[in-house]
């Protein structure tokens, strides 16, 4: 599964990595570091399987990403998982409304992330994924 992983903390990329390395099926991660970043891997045509997004960014906030991926005609079906430290119900309800696929808050235990991770791509491998 190709996976776009749009985060800008280093220590959350290397735990993702770290993470996923102990996963039994073998995914391709796309790593950007902002929703600018993002938007150029994806207009190159690098049209991933889902997009993990985290909200809190700088130069392009994760719900300013998602607004203008949702706008567009080319991206507006991509799964989208919010993977985010933010509990804040407005930030959870503004991106349901715009179409995001689930919210996943990120635990402080490596162990609990690693397990939500887990689900999260276990649950994608099965999905009927729209190839672009």
């Amino acid at each position: 599964m190709n996976v776009l992983f749009i985060e800008d903390d280093m220590i959350e990329s290397m735990k993702m990595q770290r993470a996923i390395s102990k996963f039994e099926s073998k995914h391709n991660i796309i790593e950007a570091k902002n929703g600018e970043e993002a938007l150029a891997i994806l207009n190159e045509g690098n049209l991933p399987d889902i997009i993990l997004l985290d909200l809190n960014m700088p130069r392009m906030s994760g719900i300013e990403f998602l607004g203008v991926l949702k706008a567009n005609p080319r991206f507006k079906y991509l799964p989208t998982i919010i993977l985010t430290t933010s509990e804040n119900r407005v930030d959870l309800l503004k991106c349901f409304e715009i179409g995001i696929a689930g919210y996943i808050i990120k635990p402080l235990k490596y162990e609990d992330y690693e397990f939500k991770l887990k689900r999260v791509f276990d649950y994608w491998e099965i999905s009927e994924l729209i190839k672009a």
